[in-house]
């Protein structure tokens, strides 16, 4: 009897943090990610066991943050950001160049990617910046929180890595609408960057105009900037109603597919279990996002509000994003599937996040101090 009141006593002091209904459903677009990978990488153990441990350690990162009290994690928002921007510093000056991009920093004992770090770091400042402001909040407090959004993202620019740029941007963009930037302002802004776009395109490099170029007409270059649109969007076509079966897609088998384990996995998915599986994934999405909107509805403050609020909407343009991208009406610009596509650094920050928002659900509100 006292060995079993001990279990659940451990139980519950290891669950306490942890929301039960996100848990489910990451654990379900994580096994999900597995099977498909399995039939990606054409039976390569090696590689799913890697991910498999990718997914554990973010677990691991993610029931740490969750444990964390709301008031500690606001006092990171600010050492975050610095350091952030201290290793984007870093990686102009001293980066390693892979690909013509000079996007890692070698810090002796491994490579980090600093970019990712500020998909975090940026939504945790700007909601801990809009906190502090709360209450004489003015133009010029919106045009602060700007600057400090700007800056990592001309850093990001200049790697290049438009890909993460353009979510580190969203990120920051989520939380000034959320902190209640004014539509006359949104519009003003929309009309600017809209006027903007010539001078945009002159500082392009040039395989990011071709990748705008192919996606008005792919059939221009089949071979070369077009070729991933055109295979991916055969991959999906061909998918049908039920898809083709698991493991018998012939896109993929046939590596037709390009960055099959990675950018593309979601052709994968389609081609395998077609629309009716699509149908599935899309609404174990819905499952995790609707979760979200209820934490952030209950957020109790102005910085648990925006940071969840912000975390969920980029969530949100991550799936929109690559979904767009692999079915050819967005640009390829690198962005991965939340929780499905392979890789070790978007699956730890993705879970991270998602550690916030646990935090934001379980711990007492957060007084301010």
């Amino acid at each position: 009897m006292q060995h079993s009141i001990d279990l659940k006593k451990a139980w519950y002091y290891l669950t306490r943090y942890i929301d039960s209904f996100l848990l489910i459903g990451l654990l379900a677009l994580m096994a999900v990610g597995l099977i498909v990978l399995y039939s990606a990488t054409s039976a390569n153990l090696g590689r799913v066991s890697n991910q498999a441990v990718n997914m554990l350690i973010a677990l691991l990162i993610m029931w740490l943050v969750a444990n964390i009290p709301l008031q500690q994690i606001m006092r990171l928002a600010l050492p975050m950001y610095v350091l952030g921007m201290i290793l984007l510093i870093g990686v102009a000056l001293f980066g390693e160049i892979n690909n013509g991009a000079r996007r890692w920093l070698n810090i002796g004992v491994t490579r980090i990617q600093p970019s990712e770090l500020m998909k975090i770091a940026i939504p945790l400042m700007m909601a801990w910046y809009f906190d502090k402001h709360e209450i004489t909040l003015r133009i010029r407090d919106y045009l602060g929180a700007t600057i400090l959004l700007m800056l990592p993202v001309v850093l990001i620019l200049r790697q290049p890595d438009l890909g993460t740029a353009i979510m580190i941007a969203a990120s920051g963009f989520f939380v000034l609408f959320l902190a209640g930037l004014s539509w006359r302002i949104i519009a003003g802004l929309m009309v600017a960057a809209a006027a903007s776009l010539p001078v945009i395109w002159t500082m392009m490099h040039d395989y990011q105009r071709r990748r705008i170029m192919t996606l008005l007409d792919p059939t221009q270059d089949p071979l070369g900037a077009g070729y991933h649109t055109i295979q991916s969007s055969i991959a999906i076509g061909s998918g049908g109603l039920a898809g083709k079966g698991w493991q018998n897609g012939t896109q993929n088998q046939l590596d037709f597919l390009p960055e099959q384990s990675t950018d593309f996995i979601f052709a994968v998915f389609s081609e395998e279990f077609g629309l009716i599986g699509n149908t599935a994934l899309l609404l174990l999405y819905l499952f995790v996002i609707g979760r979200c909107l209820v934490i952030t509805a209950r957020a109790s403050t102005q910085f648990t509000r925006l940071i969840a609020g912000s975390i969920t909407l980029t969530f949100c343009t991550y799936i929109f994003v690559n979904m767009g991208m692999v079915s050819g009406i967005l640009p390829i610009v690198g962005v991965p599937l939340p929780l499905i596509s392979y890789g070790g650094t978007s699956m730890v920050t993705m879970l991270l996040g998602f550690g916030i928002l646990m935090s934001i659900q379980t711990h007492p509100k957060l007084i301010k101090t």
